[in-house]
């Protein structure tokens, strides 16, 4: 069984995995950073309260989050095979990705941005700065090691839900866990899988928790 086929698809698996977890990941900051940031902007309290937006805000990332990740994936094959022209393999796992995971890391932006003290934002509108002035250089830059902490976390998820998504062609580790692990019943491919799930998982956290030190060093200077 372990032959130079078995290993090459096992590194091929993992390079996929890493890639499609990244690329996912990138994206879903993209659509939730700035979601997370018009939360805390647009809550009770924030920089510009907005209780319309706000609460139209939170009822869609509530919605898509309570949704499990499989069935999501199902339900936005019809988006998927548009935007991708299929509904299986690598590009297609990353489009309900995105979608699964942008109102999580909205939702870990949200209490990051949460984290900083009012009285810093505080001290920023009484010398008149203004609303995207008070966001890039006060609550991003006094939340940077948090969002970093949380970002890894995020990265962990998404590659869960990556795993998952083998379930139905998905690609990379858990695509070979299901294909071989569990249809051809070899338990040793499985258990490899998992090993390795579990090591890109400690490897991502170790690096977020060493560079978020690093900035909490250069923070306490």
């Amino acid at each position: 069984m372990w032959n130079s086929a078995v290993i090459g698809m096992l590194v091929e698996g993992t390079f996929v995995t890493v890639f499609i977890t990244l690329v996912s990941t990138f994206f879903a900051y993209v659509l939730g950073l700035p979601l997370g940031i018009a939360l805390v902007v647009t809550a009770k309290g924030g920089l510009k309260p907005n209780a319309v937006v706000y609460k139209v805000l939170d009822f869609i990332v509530n919605i898509v989050r309570s949704v499990p990740f499989l069935i999501l994936m199902i339900m936005l094959i019809p988006l998927t095979r548009f935007l991708v022209g299929k509904s299986y393999g690598v590009a297609a796992t990353i489009v309900p990705l995105i979608a699964a995971a942008a109102p999580f890391v909205a939702r870990m932006v949200e209490s990051s941005l949460l984290e900083v003290d009012p009285g810093v934002i505080e001290a920023a509108q009484s010398m008149g700065a203004g609303l995207w002035t008070i966001i890039w250089k006060v609550l991003l830059a006094e939340a940077r090691t948090s969002l970093l902490i949380n970002a890894t976390i995020a990265l962990g998820t998404i590659l869960g839900y990556s795993a998952m998504a083998g379930a139905v062609g998905g690609g990379g580790l858990g695509s070979i866990a299901i294909q071989y692990g569990y249809n051809r019943y070899e338990e040793g491919i499985m258990f490899v899988t998992v090993i390795l799930l579990v090591v890109l998982v400690q490897v991502m956290q170790a690096a977020g928790t060493k560079l978020s030190k690093k900035l909490d060093r250069r923070l306490t200077r």
